[in-house]
């Protein structure tokens, strides 16, 4: 997903992008070290033939640190369906580690993914117009954001705190 440009703190258009469309990297803490490692989805071969759903994928944890390894997969819930993983924050959806990526600010946990969902982020909040998708009532990320980010008298202490986030990705 292109995120905008983040010079042009003017405007922000909605690109109706929803929280699970950023799970193709997602940093963590290391569940054994506590060390930075990444979450990833595992490349199959039979993935690239099909439409397989990213967010479903199998994932793989693997810490460089100290070589710790998991590996999630869709498991079966009720009545046949399949339990897919929570999107929310600010634990990964896949094995409940701490994600990277977090901070406080103003009393809550300001949390992303990875630095393309910090992106998004920071180009929101920076922005003096925010336009909403073309899709009313689309439920992408944005619309999703708790009121404390949107409200624009906190966006000087919020861009701070992906400031912060920024820094610890490097």
């Amino acid at each position: 997903m292109p995120s905008q440009d983040r010079t042009n703190t003017a405007r922000f258009r909605d690109p109706l992008s929803r929280l699970s469309g950023f799970t193709g990297a997602i940093l963590v803490h290391c569940p054994r070290c506590d060390g930075r490692t990444r979450i990833c989805p595992e490349a199959r071969p039979e993935d690239q033939q099909s439409r397989y759903w990213t967010a479903l994928k199998p994932r793989r944890l693997t810490c460089l640190s100290c070589g710790f390894t998991d590996r999630w997969t869709v498991t079966g819930g009720t009545h046949g369906g399949v339990t897919p993983p929570k999107f929310s924050g600010p634990d990964d959806p896949y094995f409940g580690a701490s994600l990277w990526l977090s901070t406080d600010c103003r009393g809550h946990i300001l949390w992303a993914y990875n630095l393309e969902h910090l992106d998004l982020l920071e180009n929101y909040v920076s922005a003096q117009l925010r336009e909403r998708g073309k899709i009313p009532g689309s439920m992408s990320l944005v619309e999703r954001l708790p009121a404390w980010i949107k409200d624009g008298k906190h966006r000087h202490d919020v861009l701070n705190g992906i400031g912060r986030l920024r820094a610890m990705a490097s």
